[in-house]
């Protein structure tokens, strides 16, 4: 509790915490009420296909029918851009998840017991991280097919070599502490000793890093789909939304922001999501990182 209240009265100090605080909550207030904000139209089976008003290529503008007017194809962007929301949270913290459940794993065993389980482990994750994240990234999910599925198993194995590296390197220093030897040296087994001691004194950075990672990782799915590798066509996407725009960028010759809605609106959403993420990645590694904190 009392760690809690410190959390709080340094988090309440930086103004900028509390905006990217704000801006987190109001995206997840929008993928909880989706359904209320843009309600699913009458026989459409998968809400997060985006609704469509003909098949005409050229984007229309903002009206009383489409808020935020249509996109290439008639996708209606004002649905797009707030399922897009459910979206992002669900591939971010899936995403996530998952990536700190592999990276605690592995980068424990490596860290705690060493020698030749060290060697292999690192060894796998050196093979990763050979490669350019967006490129491996782009070569799974061709390999598994377009879908939300595939996006995601692919950001993970691109992901998590560098939370098995950040935990393994963090675990090396605590191992040496006495506490750890006189728990030992009392018989505990090793399985107590890494879940009851050695993780909870190396998992704070990992947790910023999450905290940082959760902007990036949608990026990335959004990079995908702007490739045309990541989700279904119509489905509801941010970066799809941009590559439904990629052709309207630059207007008619007479107005050359003719169609500027098309690829703004998904691109705020965008950044004003990777923004909020940082923010409060940033105020936390400030906190809970005291030597950032003095300074």
């Amino acid at each position: 509790m009392k760690r809690f209240k410190f959390l709080l009265y340094h988090f309440k100090k930086n103004p900028l915490s509390i905006a990217g605080l704000v801006i987190v909550v109001v995206f997840a207030l929008i993928a909880i009420f989706a359904p209320i904000i843009a309600p699913t139209p009458d026989g459409h089976h998968d809400p997060y296909m985006i609704p469509r008003d003909g098949y005409v290529s050229t984007p229309q503008p903002p009206s009383s029918d489409h808020i935020f007017g249509t996109t290439q194809g008639q996708y209606d962007i004002f649905y797009g851009v707030i399922w897009g929301t459910r979206t992002a949270f669900q591939i971010g913290l899936i995403v996530i998840a998952a990536t700190l459940v592999i990276g605690l794993v592995l980068g424990s065993v490596a860290g705690y017991f060493g020698g030749i389980i060290d060697e292999i482990i690192m060894r796998i994750t050196d093979i990763f991280l050979a490669f350019p994240p967006l490129i491996l990234a782009m070569a799974v999910t061709i390999a598994l097919g377009a879908s939300i599925e595939s996006v995601m198993i692919a950001i993970i194995v691109v992901t998590w070599p560098s939370y098995a590296r950040v935990i393994r390197g963090d675990i090396l220093a605590v191992r040496e502490e006495d506490y750890i030897e006189a728990s030992r040296g009392v018989g505990a087994s090793h399985l107590w000793v890494i879940l009851k001691h050695v993780i909870p004194n190396s998992i704070y950075p990992i947790f910023i890093m999450a905290s940082l990672d959760i902007g990036a990782v949608v990026l990335t799915a959004a990079a995908l789909s702007f490739l045309g590798l990541g989700v279904p066509e119509g489905y509801a996407d941010w970066g799809q939304m941009i590559n439904f725009a990629r052709n309207w960028i630059v207007g008619t010759p007479t107005n050359t922001f003719a169609y500027w809605f098309t690829v703004t609106i998904p691109g705020l959403f965008i950044f004003f999501f990777v923004m909020g993420w940082n923010l409060l990645g940033d105020s936390l590694r400030d906190i809970l990182d005291p030597r950032l904190a003095r300074r």
